[in-house]
């Protein structure tokens, strides 16, 4: 444990920062799980509803520094193609 005032506060703000981008990851974890749910169930109106929340879920996260904005663009450009690919083959 830091004896040092400054260092105790860089401990809070840590466990601040570590709380807030877990929650934010959860999230968006959870997004990509309904959009692969909706995806595999068939229901392509609902899955490109997901989809816009998973997108919009990822971006939100890349705003706020817990997710890096180039990965983010990638994650949403794949799942656009996984989209647009199921759509096709039905």
């Amino acid at each position: 444990m830091a004896n040092i005032k400054s260092a105790k506060k860089r401990i809070r703000v840590i466990d601040k920062k570590t709380a807030r981008n877990r929650r934010v990851k959860d999230h968006v974890k959870t997004a990509l799980k309904n959009f692969d749910a909706a995806l595999e169930s068939g229901d392509f109106e609902a899955a490109a509803a997901k989809l816009r929340a998973a997108e919009k879920e990822l971006k939100q996260a890349a705003a706020k520094g817990t997710l890096n904005k180039h990965a983010v663009s990638r994650k949403v450009s794949r799942l656009a193609k996984r989209f647009n690919a199921a759509k096709a083959a039905k």
